[in-house]
């Protein structure tokens, strides 16, 4: 016999014969004890062509057909291979309450493979929605068991990001994005989201450019009182978009600079007479003049490369003119 044991229950599990149950009889539309999202089945449908079924699945007996308790990937598999019987272990319909038989399943994927963040997000909307666990006992005993701090902010998160739609998960996952990016994405509607992700997966988005880009979009939406369609729509947005000559990564930058200047217009009137008044010094090649970050204070940094003495000398003799110039006053007087 197996024993398992949690602070929510401690029970054996009586050993069940093996018995070969034909698929047609197994519901395979029922997936109340599922919790898969984009299974990869490659190394299972290698290991089932090359050895055979290992482990038999566990079912439930039910008045029409039987339940999958556990072995959706493996029913999937047989499935696809054909195979019209499967070897199995058989509850009885009554012999656990719901909650159990989840548990039970929880217990058997978590030895035989890993959950991936979604699927951990699954199996916890399942547990507090499906199944009414308590929620102390859900966050205290199941986030551990998936490897997950065990508060409320962290239940919350992966709870918000069960109920997004299926291409927002499955971005969450390829792009392997955040929790507090998961955060960001939970306060927008539907419909905005939806409308992101081809957006957001035309970019190279690494986890501070994505929480970037989202805290921007955010603050000129709701400062403008506009959708996020609207805003990814915009000329200057699509113009940089449907350049081919440009790279994700060098999309992103500029689509982060149109953000930029939307969010912050004073700002970017700044840039533009700071950038005016730095061209008009003529300054020399390898000769470089910088603001201060945000033009929050009112230093001014130089920087210069040179390979002799004597393109130093030409450099500083260059430099030491700027005084007269009146682009140079006015920088300097900010």
């Amino acid at each position: 016999m197996v024993i398992y044991q949690s602070k929510i229950r401690f029970r054996v599990v009586k050993t069940k014969m093996i018995r070969k149950i034909p698929l047609q009889q197994i519901d395979l539309s029922d997936e109340t004890f599922s919790t898969n999202f984009m299974p990869d089945l490659r190394n299972l449908r290698s290991s089932i062509k090359e050895i055979g079924l290992i482990q038999p699945v566990i079912l439930r007996k039910r008045k029409e057909r039987c339940q999958i308790i556990c072995g959706f990937r493996r029913i999937s598999v047989l499935k696809e291979m054909e195979c019209v019987e499967i070897e199995s272990r058989v509850f009885e319909e009554k012999e656990r309450s719901e909650l159990e038989f989840f548990f039970l399943s929880l217990h058997e994927n978590l030895t035989s493979r890993g959950f991936n963040p979604v699927e951990k997000a699954i199996t916890l909307h399942k547990l507090v929605h499906l199944f009414q666990a308590a929620l102390p006992a859900v966050i205290q005993d199941y986030l551990p068991l998936l490897s997950l701090e065990p508060n409320e902010k962290i239940l919350s998160t992966y709870l918000s990001l069960a109920r997004m739609e299926e291409d927002v998960k499955t971005y969450v996952l390829r792009e392997e994005v955040s929790r507090s990016n998961i955060r960001i994405l939970s306060t927008l509607t539907p419909e905005d989201r939806t409308a992101l992700i081809p957006f957001l997966s035309s970019l190279k988005l690494g986890e501070n450019r994505l929480r970037e880009v989202l805290t921007l979009l955010g603050e000129i939406c709701r400062r403008d009182w506009l959708s996020m369609k609207g805003m990814i729509h915009r000329a200057e947005i699509q113009t940089i978009l449907s350049r081919e000559e440009l790279t994700p990564v060098q999309k992103t930058e500029r689509i982060k600079r149109v953000l930029m200047d939307l969010r912050y217009p004073k700002m970017k009137t700044l840039e533009e007479g700071f950038e005016r008044m730095r061209k008009a010094l003529h300054l020399p090649a390898g000769v470089s003049l910088h603001h201060s970050p945000y033009f929050e204070g009112k230093e001014l940094k130089i920087d210069f490369q040179f390979q002799s003495m004597e393109e130093y000398r030409s450099i500083v003799d260059s430099l030491s003119q700027l005084e007269d110039k009146e682009e140079f006053k006015e920088l300097i007087q900010g």
